[in-house]
């Protein structure tokens, strides 16, 4: 019988070449639980970024462009739609709510979108989570400003603070418009979503800004001041697109045919889950390929122990033809270098987790304010319990091969001199 002090002294008496070999594996385990938890994390706020909507309606145009545009403000709409079209749908029996959209300038960088009220009653993320104010209010007046989480952190911005929009929406703008400017009345809690980047205007205050543009340039012969803006009765013209929440789910598909039929205009309603999934699906490609590589790292973690393993084999001739003369059985010295295996990678593995939790709590905050994704630190799933059971049985297995040699080192070969 193989006793656990004399595989522990043996693999003491390797101390160097098994702590190394015990950091490549532990290493090699925290990249791939990082790289998990970055894929999870990824997906789940991807499909939290809308959430309690039942259609998106923007003009006739791809639905993975629509879905960009309108919900993530990713790329621009092909065209807009008519305010009168956006009335007749919303005037169905079927529709509980609606939000509109109105997308195309910008301020230093950041979207603008204008929208009404409505936004902030009915729009929702994650688990049907409503917005929330870590300060100040929803706009009201008609030059009044709400920004996101990341806008007002990013740009030192406080409620009460006047800023400039910007036509276009390049992050350096040439084109602002000084002459109207907002006040910031509300600042948006963290959401995790496209919201936090977003400056939050009313509809009202989109058409005021452009009444005196033509062409994307302001024309100063036909200036309208802020004075004269505030006496106007403003009604947009277009949207760029609508969310609509209705009464019954049953009735979803009834209104998307009647909406893609639309006589008056070409539009196009989606169901942003479903859409929400195909646009996902288009980075599996890409997400196989860092899982496939973070695999090969691991493998040659456990090549590296296998290597060192067998590199101490010759070194150890003596040790296991002593443990043979006094009785040691062939496959004892096997279970004896498959049992040493699986513990340089059990340890490996422990040290491994224990990184991957330290790299979390070091690099979230990091990854949140530059990548604006939200690493939750959270127990192993059993993906990653499955995985870290591979990555254990697979180095039981490597230490068969050392072993295989061992099993077939005679007493002879063990206490031969080689000169």
């Amino acid at each position: 019988m193989i006793f656990p002090k004399l595989i522990l002294k043996s693999l003491l008496n390797r101390r160097s070449t098994v702590a190394l070999t015990i950091i490549s594996i532990a290493f090699s385990v925290a990249l791939l639980l990082g790289v998990e938890k970055i894929r999870q994390d990824t997906h789940h706020s991807f499909s939290n970024t809308v959430s309690g909507t039942d259609l998106i309606v923007g003009a006739r145009t791809g639905r993975l462009a629509l879905l960009l545009y309108s919900v993530f403000h990713i790329g621009n709409a092909s065209n807009n739609i008519s305010w009168e079209g956006y009335k007749n749908i919303i005037t169905d029996s079927s529709v509980a709510w609606s939000i509109p959209i109105s997308l195309g300038d910008s301020h230093r960088g950041y979207r603008v979108m204008g929208t009404n009220t409505d936004y902030f009653k009915f729009y929702r993320h994650g688990r049907k989570q409503l917005l929330s104010f870590k300060n100040g209010r929803p706009f009201d007046a008609l030059f009044d400003v709400v920004v996101g989480h990341d806008v007002a952190k990013n740009l030192n911005y406080t409620v009460g603070q006047k800023i400039v929009l910007s036509h276009g929406v390049g992050e350096v703008s040439f084109s602002d418009h000084g002459d109207k400017p907002f006040v910031i009345v509300g600042i948006i809690n963290k959401t995790g979503t496209p919201v936090d980047k977003t400056v939050h205007v009313s509809l009202q205050a989109i058409e005021a800004i452009h009444l005196d543009w033509q062409s994307g340039y302001r024309n100063p012969v036909q200036a309208v001041s802020v004075e004269q803006s505030l006496a106007l009765e403003l009604e947009p013209k277009t949207i760029t697109a609508f969310m609509l929440g209705l009464n019954s789910r049953l009735k979803v598909f009834t209104l998307q045919r009647s909406i893609n039929q639309y006589k008056s205009e070409p539009l196009l309603a989606v169901l942003p889950g479903a859409t929400l999934q195909e646009l996902w699906s288009l980075f599996g490609l890409a997400e196989s390929a860092l899982l496939a590589i973070t695999g090969l790292v691991v493998f040659s973690g456990l090549l590296g122990m296998l290597t060192a393993i067998l590199g101490s084999l010759n070194e150890r001739r003596r040790e296991l033809a002593i443990l043979r003369s006094v009785g040691a059985r062939p496959r004892q010295i096997l279970m004896m270098l498959c049992v040493e295996a699986g513990l340089i990678t059990g340890l490996g593995i422990f040290v491994g987790v224990i990184l991957y939790y330290l790299a979390v709590i070091i690099m979230a905050p990091i990854v949140e304010t530059n990548f604006g994704l939200t690493l939750t630190l959270s127990g192993l799933s059993l993906i990653n319990v499955y995985m870290l059971l591979i990555i254990q049985f697979s180095g039981i297995l490597i230490g068969f091969i050392p072993g295989f040699f061992a099993y077939r080192m005679t007493l002879n070969t063990g206490i031969t001199v080689r000169l």
